[in-house]
């Protein structure tokens, strides 16, 4: 989750080398909600590139149904509930992390606009509750009229 920020220095080396082994796929949410899917009977893609935007990827994707969804992690995502802003280059962190968050919307403005259906889940909501709502959206993938957003 690196990005080039002019003028960004890390603060200390310490923080440098743990922000860099910070995981972006496979995290325990997206595992947990893998397997509950999986146990389902559903099958899907995983790290999938967005179409048309480079360097974006989709968690977990049902590529035919145009379902997308997306496992965000409360910090780097800015989740309303646990988004922390670190002191340490304060600046730097909050431009960050704007950054990212309008990515995401870009990112979901983009895939609705070509058909598909976004989900949006924060990393702290019950593996349960999502594979849920993502099986029922695969249920009823056929529906018709536009796509929708669980989250902006």
């Amino acid at each position: 989750m690196s990005a080039k920020i002019p003028g960004a220095v890390p603060s200390s080396a310490g923080v440098s080398a743990r922000m860099s082994r910070q995981v972006s796929r496979d995290t325990a949410c997206e595992i947990a909600v893998r397997k509950l899917l999986h146990a389902e009977g559903l099958r899907y893609r995983l790290n999938v590139p967005v179409p048309g935007m480079p360097r974006r990827t989709i968690d977990i994707a049902f590529s035919r149904a145009k379902i997308a969804v997306f496992l965000d992690g409360c910090f780097w995502h800015g989740c309303p509930l646990h988004a922390t802003q670190p002191k340490a280059n304060a600046e730097w962190w909050r431009a960050k992390l704007d950054k990212n968050m309008a990515r995401d919307r870009e990112t979901t403005d983009h895939l609705e606009a070509h058909g598909w259906t976004v989900l949006r889940f924060w990393e702290h909501e019950n593996p349960e509750t999502v594979a849920r709502t993502v099986t029922h959206a695969r249920e009823n993938a056929t529906h018709t009229g536009p796509p929708k957003s669980r989250r902006p």
